[in-house]
């Protein structure tokens, strides 16, 4: 068993010789054992995991009990982020194929891709780094989709993407994407910023039963010119937003779909299928324009 003296385990965790030493005496980790002289010799792979939990938690007694849990368990936010922090995309491959081993696709994409991402974008500094976890990701996202079963419902979801740039919140409308064609939806994504006729050749493609807005780009100007494109179009398809893309402040009349794929995918599902009992949607675009 690999193991390391105190001075070098407590630099690799981030703090003095005397912290390590106090949270073994007050938490009974992580735990040396001793060699012949009586020195100290930390595991690596429990520093390791220590390690990660504390970039999680950022709180020692939550750090610990989740690496005594975890050990090196399934890849964690912070491990992706340390393989973008490399500009190592088969390193970042392998958490990913790690994690699926463990996790489905829609918990791998909302427990470790987002949030890796996320992480990497709060940092200031570290720009490239981010750049390459936003390309990386839109890749991966890209790679899923296209082995994603074919459509199992007559369903077809017209996602409009009011993100711009590389950011987290692209990814969400893609991964959002992904997670209604695993669901068995057909997804059309497009550009809020399309011009009218394009709009109308896209809703005469899909017939779709539902709308989305997504990403937090948009302007109410923008959003009013596609609402009067539907409904020139003649569509009785209903509007529902994603994690607050309408650009308005305080209450608005159109259904939000919440926070997370998953979420907005079962939203999405029931409010569907409600609307397909009753024969007619619970939110009529008219509402909008309005």
């Amino acid at each position: 068993m690999s193991g390391i003296r105190t001075n070098a385990a407590a630099e690799l965790l981030g703090v003095s010789p005397n912290t390590l030493r106090s949270w073994e005496r007050r938490f009974g980790y992580p735990t040396p054992r001793r060699t012949a002289g009586g020195h100290r010799q930390y595991d690596l792979a429990e520093l390791e995991a220590l390690r990660r939990a504390l970039l999680e938690t950022h709180n020692i007694s939550s750090a610990i009990q989740v690496a005594q849990q975890r050990g090196e368990g399934p890849s964690s936010a912070s491990r992706l982020l340390e393989a973008f922090d490399a500009f190592d995309d088969a390193l970042a491959d392998r958490h990913m194929e790690e994690s699926l081993s463990l996790r489905s696709v829609e918990r791998t994409v909302e427990e470790l891709l987002l949030p890796s991402v996320e992480l990497a974008e709060e940092r200031e500094g570290r720009e490239a780094e981010h750049e390459f976890a936003c390309r990386w990701a839109t890749g991966w996202l890209h790679s899923a989709r296209r082995v994603a079963p074919p459509a199992s419902r007559d369903d077809g979801i017209l996602l409009f993407d009011a993100s711009s740039g590389l950011t987290v919140e692209g990814l969400h409308v893609q991964a959002l994407e992904l997670a209604l064609r695993r669901a068995g939806f057909r997804v059309l994504l497009l550009s809020i910023g399309l011009a009218q006729e394009r709009v109308s050749r896209a809703m005469r493609a899909l017939e779709p039963t539902a709308l989305v807005l997504c990403g937090k780009d948009a302007t109410l100007d923008v959003v009013g010119r596609l609402v009067y494109a539907v409904r020139q179009h003649g569509s009785p398809a209903p509007l529902y937003e994603y994690r607050g893309s309408m650009p308005v402040t305080g209450s608005h009349a159109i259904p939000t779909l919440g926070q997370t794929p998953t979420e907005a995918t079962q939203t999405l599902k029931t409010m569907v299928d409600v609307q397909a009992t009753r024969g007619h949607g619970a939110t009529r675009l008219s509402a909008v324009a309005r």
